[in-house]
C-alpha cells in the first residue's frame, strides 16, 4: 500500500523513497479565474495546506495580462481588447506585460525554498531561474526543440524567445511559472500590448518575428497537447529528482478559490496600480551611421526609472545574428541613467565579442540615450507618445531649454497640389491645408516662416538666417527625410526642432528622388495640433525671437 509522509512517499515492503509532488492540470480558464488560482495556491502552500506543485493552465478568451506593479492603460492597447474580445488581468508576479491566448501553454512551479534541488539557490535569484527553466529546457529538447537559458529569465531557440519566465514569494513557499509559446498569433499581440514599436509596418512585424518562436514555426506542426504537457513534466522530475502524482485541488484550495475569485474579477484588482499620465510608455530615436540605420524604441518606466523592454532594428549587419536580441535582454531593467546605460552596452559587447559592422557600441549607446531623453519632453506638455514625433537636432531633448528657435520652416508638401503658392513662398491661411493655422501663429508669435521646396533650397535657407544670427529653428518634415539627410542637418550646426508629418510621404511612396527636386506630387498632412502646442509652450519659456524671457536671457 502508499501512503504519503510529507512530500515523501513510501512504498511498503520496500526500503527506498520516492519524493512526491501534485501534478495539477487546470485545463482552460479564464484570466480572472488562473490569476485566482495562482494566488489561493500560493497561499495554501505557505500555510501548509497545499504539496508542492506543477500546474499547467491554458487561457481562453485571449487574456493580456500586466504584471503586478504595472499600470493597465499603460501597458494595453484597452480600446482593441475590448472590440476584439480580449481580456484584460493582472498577474500576481512582476515582469511586462504578456498575451496569453488558447495557443499558449503555462507552466508553474509551487515549493518551499528549502525544498530538494532549491535549497542551495534561494539566496541566488538569477542561479534559482536557471535551475527551474532548465527542466523546462529539457521538456523542450524531449521535443526535439534545441532550447537554452537565457539571462536573465528567457528561454529561447537559437536567439528567439520560446518562453518567458518569472516568480514570486510568501512566506517559505515560492511560486514561478513560464509561458510556452505553442504556436503564435503575432499581429494579435502588436495590436494588444504597448511594446515598443512605433506603427504596424511590414517590417517591424518582420523583426518581432525574429525575435520570438513557437513550437509550430520550430517543428512545423503543433504536438499534442498531452505530448508537450508530458515533456515538461519528465524535465522537471528529471532537474528536481522528484516524481509527480496528478491530483486535484485540496479542500482548502478550492474554498479559497470561491472566496477570492470575484475580488480578480473586479477593476479593483485589474486596475489596482493607475500610473499618473507620462510616467509610463514608449520612446524612440533613430540616426542613420555608417553601418547603416539604427532605431532605438524602448519601453519605460519613469516613476521606477528603469527600461521594461526594448527593440533594435535597422538595416546595420551583425555577427552573431542573434546579438541584438541578447542585447535587448540585457538592457532589460537597465537605469535610465547614462551611465548605467553606456556601461551595459559597453560590457555587452566586450564580453560577448559581438560586433555590428560600421557601428561602434558608444555610438549604439547614442541612439539608446537619445531615445531616453526623449522623456524629458514631457515637461512641455507633450506625451511620451507624442515625443516620438519629435526629432531634436545638434542638442539633446533634455538640453531644450537652454536652446533658441528664431524661425520656422514648412513642407511645401503639405500645401494643396493646386494651390498657388504650391512651388512658391507665402500662404493665403484659406483654411483648405494645415500650413495655414500654423503659418498663422509663426507670425502672431514673431517668427519667420519659409516654405522649402527641395534638399538645395533647405540648405540654403538655413545658411541664410545662420548668416543673418539666427540661433535655432522650429520646423516639420518626415521622417524618412529625416533619417535620409541627418548628417547635413547636423553639418550646418544650427539647433533644429523637427516635427513628423502624418499620412503617405514621398519616401514611402518610393518617390524620395521627385521630392529631391520639388516635384512631388502628393499632399501630405503637418500635425498641426502638436505644432502649435510646441511653438506655445517655447513662447511661454522664452524660447522663442523676441520673448521677453529670452531677450532678457540674451543680455544677461
Amino acid at each position: 500500500m502508499w501512503y504519503e509522509c510529507g512530500a515523501v512517499v513510501h512504498h511498503a515492503g520496500c526500503s527506498s523513497t520516492v519524493t512526491r509532488w501534485r501534478l495539477l492540470d487546470t485545463g482552460v480558464l479564464t484570466g480572472a479565474e488562473n490569476m485566482a488560482l495562482d494566488d489561493v495556491i500560493l497561499e495554501c502552500h505557505a500555510d501548509g495546506k497545499s504539496p508542492n506543485t506543477l500546474r499547467f493552465l491554458q487561457f481562453s478568451p485571449p487574456t493580456a495580462l500586466v504584471g503586478y506593479h504595472q499600470s493597465v492603460e499603460q501597458e494595453i492597447r484597452v480600446d482593441f481588447c475590448r472590440r476584439n474580445g480580449v481580456d484584460i488581468n493582472r498577474r500576481i508576479t512582476g515582469g511586462g506585460a504578456i498575451l496569453f491566448t488558447p495557443t499558449c501553454l503555462g507552466w508553474e512551479l509551487y515549493a518551499e525554498k528549502s525544498a530538494p534541488g532549491i535549497h542551495d539557490l534561494r539566496l541566488d535569484l538569477d542561479r534559482l531561474a536557471r535551475r527551474i527553466c532548465s527542466a523546462t529546457v529539457r521538456g523542450l529538447k524531449r521535443l526535439g526543440v534545441d532550447a537554452e537559458f537565457r539571462p536573465k529569465n528567457d528561454i529561447e531557440v537559437g536567439g528567439r524567445k520560446i518562453s518567458g519566465t518569472g516568480g514570486t514569494e510568501r512566506g517559505a513557499s515560492f511560486m514561478y511559472q513560464g509561458t510556452l509559446l505553442v504556436d503564435f498569433d503575432v499581429e494579435l499581440m502588436l495590436r494588444t500590448l504597448r511594446i515598443p514599436i512605433e506603427k504596424l509596418k511590414d517590417k517591424e512585424v518582420e523583426s518581432v518575428k525574429r525575435r520570438v518562436t513557437c513550437l509550430k514555426w520550430e517543428l512545423g506542426y503543433v504536438p499534442p497537447l498531452p505530448d508537450i504537457k508530458a515533456a515538461i513534466r519528465a524535465g522537471f522530475e528529471e532537474v528536481f529528482g522528484v516524481e509527480f502524482e496528478p491530483g486535484g485541488l485540496t479542500p482548502a484550495e478550492s474554498a479559497l478559490f470561491r472566496e477570492r475569485l470575484p475580488y480578480f474579477q473586479s477593476d479593483e484588482w485589474v486596475h489596482l496600480v493607475r500610473r499618473p499620465p507620462n510616467t509610463g510608455g514608449m520612446v524612440s530615436a533613430m540616426r542613420k551611421l555608417p553601418g547603416g540605420l539604427v532605431r532605438v524604441s524602448l519601453a519605460v518606466d519613469l516613476v521606477g526609472k528603469f527600461i521594461v523592454s526594448s527593440f533594435i532594428t535597422g538595416d546595420f549587419q551583425v555577427f552573431p545574428q542573434r546579438a541584438i536580441m541578447d542585447l535587448e535582454a540585457r538592457l532589460k531593467d537597465t537605469p535610465l541613467d547614462d551611465g548605467a546605460v553606456r556601461t551595459r552596452v559597453r560590457d555587452f559587447f566586450k564580453e560577448t565579442g559581438a560586433r555590428i559592422f560600421g557601428v561602434t557600441p558608444d555610438q549604439l549607446t547614442d541612439v539608446v540615450l537619445e531615445a531616453l531623453k526623449k522623456s524629458a519632453l514631457t515637461r512641455y506638455g507633450v506625451s511620451l507618445d507624442e515625443s516620438n514625433h519629435i526629432m531634436t537636432v545638434n542638442f539633446m531633448p533634455d538640453e531644450l531649454d537652454s536652446q533658441c528657435f528664431d524661425f520656422v520652416l514648412l513642407p511645401y508638401c503639405a500645401k494643396l497640389v493646386d494651390c498657388a503658392y504650391r512651388r512658391t513662398e507665402g500662404c493665403a491661411v484659406c483654411g483648405e491645408c494645415t500650413i495655414g493655422p500654423v503659418y498663422s501663429l509663426a507670425q502672431e508669435l514673431g517668427l519667420p516662416v519659409r516654405t522649402i521646396q527641395n534638399y538645395e533650397h533647405l540648405i540654403e535657407t538655413i545658411e541664410e538666417f545662420a548668416a543673418r544670427g539666427h540661433r535655432g529653428y522650429v520646423g516639420s518634415c518626415c521622417e524618412g527625410f529625416y533619417t535620409k539627410h541627418h548628417d547635413d542637418f547636423v553639418a550646418t550646426g544650427m539647433p533644429a526642432l523637427l516635427i513628423d508629418i502624418d499620412d503617405s510621404t514621398c519616401y514611402e511612396l518610393g518617390e524620395e528622388q521627385e521630392a529631391y527636386v520639388g516635384n512631388f506630387e502628393g499632399q501630405t498632412t503637418l500635425k498641426t495640433d502638436l505644432i502649435e502646442r510646441v511653438l506655445r509652450v517655447l513662447h511661454e519659456r522664452g524660447l522663442l525671437k523676441g520673448s521677453v524671457s529670452q531677450d532678457a536671457r540674451a543680455r544677461v
